[in-house]
């Protein structure tokens, strides 16, 4: 399978410098330079790539939409609930992010499915249930493939498709995919493994000191 971020380790070095040096994460994903007139001179600004409208269908039946995380930061994934491979370890470890920021109105976590044969929102909430996942902080999502695959590999980066040769018969990534509340990629992370799992809770706290402070 492809891989559409760097290394983990070279990802994590970068923001542990950057977070080291300016209390700030880096920004990920593409960006373009445009160039605008202020006070009468022209200057280049820096557009990111950033999160498009989206339109989900969660656990419990109801429409979840981009706007659903509107002011918050959160995190994705993309897994399957009969995946016999990395999502059990992903969603335990993911089960640790919840717990820390569990009510806390700035956080949010989306999980998306990438079965759209088989997890319907029934079986996403007995999937959500067994993990012990209340409300809808956490968020299990189901849309059409096209819809989903676009968004995984177009904007957030993470290589997902369909495998008959695969166990499930899916293959995806096991990134966990920060995202700011201006829908910016603020780091990416191994969600198999706990240390990264410890540093994606570390970049957390920093971005959520970004916006508290009004440095973003």
């Amino acid at each position: 399978m492809k891989f559409l971020y760097l290394s983990a380790s070279v990802l994590l070095l970068f923001s542990a410098c950057s977070s080291k040096e300016s209390k700030k994460l880096p920004i990920l994903g593409n960006r373009e330079a445009v160039e605008k007139t202020v006070d009468g001179k022209t200057v280049v600004d820096t557009v990111y790539q950033t999160i498009p409208e989206f339109s989900f269908v969660n656990q419990d039946s109801n429409i979840v939409t981009d706007k659903t995380f509107e002011g918050k930061i959160y995190v994705v994934d993309f897994f399957f609930t009969t995946c016999p491979s990395i999502c059990p370890v992903m969603h335990r470890n993911m089960l640790k992010v919840y717990e820390k920021y569990k009510g806390n109105p700035d956080v949010m976590i989306a999980s998306h499915t990438i079965d759209y044969k088989h997890d319907t929102p029934a079986k996403l909430k007995e999937y959500a249930t067994k993990m012990g996942v209340e409300g809808t902080q956490w968020e299990f999502l189901r849309g059409s493939r096209d819809s989903v695959y676009t968004l995984a590999e177009k904007h957030y980066l993470v290589a997902v498709g369909e495998d008959k040769n695969a166990p499930g018969g899916y293959v995806h990534q096991g990134w966990f995919v920060l995202v700011d509340k201006d829908k910016r990629l603020r780091g990416a992370y191994d969600g198999t493994q706990a240390d990264q799992v410890d540093k994606l809770m570390a970049d957390m706290d920093v971005l959520l000191d970004e916006y508290r402070n009004g440095n973003k």
